[in-house]
């Protein structure tokens, strides 16, 4: 599997939606905003912001204009503007996302929180003990099966 780089400073559109998948998963899988959404009052309007901050800077990254960048997501100039100065949380968040992503040399590296990770392992040995538990039911078939033809045998001779 290679291990794709996110484009900084954008020059496509592609790659403008490219970094702003990359701030929208890096911030919302951090432990913090994780923890900060599961206690949002609303967590809808919570994760819009996020998402419009993080696409407002991936085309400010890119060279839009405010004007712009606005139309494209359907926000005021004045909110793009909030979100890109870091007045709103979200806009905060997000660029501490880019931040990171620029020290890691455009690579996103999300961390999956400890909760998760246990539940995984939970589920790793539960499907282990479930498998051990079919191959043992399946060799108790096999035996009844035997038994049973040497039933039917005897009984038909």
């Amino acid at each position: 599997m290679s291990e794709e780089v996110v484009p900084l400073k954008p020059l496509t559109k592609e790659e403008i939606r490219k970094l702003e998948l990359a701030l929208i998963l890096g911030t919302i899988t951090r432990p913090d905003v994780l923890e900060r959404i599961r206690n949002a009052e609303d967590k809808l309007t919570w994760l819009d912001s996020l998402i419009v901050a993080a696409g407002a800077l991936a085309r400010e990254r890119a060279g839009l204009t405010i004007d712009v960048i606005a139309e494209e997501l359907g926000r005021s100039e004045s909110t793009i503007r909030h979100h890109l100065a870091g007045k709103t949380e979200a806009g905060k968040l997000v660029k501490e996302t880019y931040d990171m992503l620029v020290k890691n040399g455009g690579k996103l590296k999300i961390a999956i929180p400890t909760e998760i990770s246990s539940e995984i392992e939970h589920y790793r040995k539960r499907v282990e003990e479930l498998e051990k538990e079919v191959q043992n039911l399946k060799a108790k078939l096999s035996e009844v099966r035997s038994k049973l033809e040497e039933v039917l045998k005897t009984l038909t001779t």
